[in-house]
């Protein structure tokens, strides 16, 4: 089972079609919330979620500077508070999901999201093992 990740499998409870609006969710770390994340929050349409990144780390630069830290001081924060993010993204991604009407389907492993996909669709339809 090396190289395998496990996905979450979400979709709109209304879809009429049964593979049009599911929505794969890796489980762990998001790297791209790490280095991006207000941007990746705004890509994966998480409005709310953007807007309390933006002020967490204007409020966390605006704190650095009132308590006069050193630069590396007010780096190692603003890289724990992106480890954080990171760390916590994907759960984050889910519980939007499901505000928007998404519904877990079930989990699936694969080497990658391609092949997540192809065996989340096998298991809907019955013809997976």
């Amino acid at each position: 089972m090396a190289g395998m990740r496990i996905y979450t499998v979400h979709q709109r409870v209304w879809s009429s079609s049964p593979d049009r609006d599911a929505v794969l969710v890796r489980e762990g770390f998001s790297w791209p919330a790490f280095f991006f994340s207000v941007a990746w929050a705004l890509f994966h349409r998480m409005w709310f979620e953007a807007l309390l990144m933006a002020a967490a780390l204007l409020a966390l630069a605006a704190l650095a500077d009132v308590l006069a830290l050193s630069g590396f001081a007010g780096e190692a924060i603003g890289l724990a508070v992106a480890f954080w993010i990171g760390c916590e993204a994907n759960d984050w991604r889910r519980a939007a999901l499901r505000r928007r009407g998404y519904a877990e389907l079930g989990v699936v492993c694969a080497a990658d999201r391609v092949r997540a996909e192809h065996r989340a669709f096998e298991l809907r339809a019955g013809t997976g093992s």
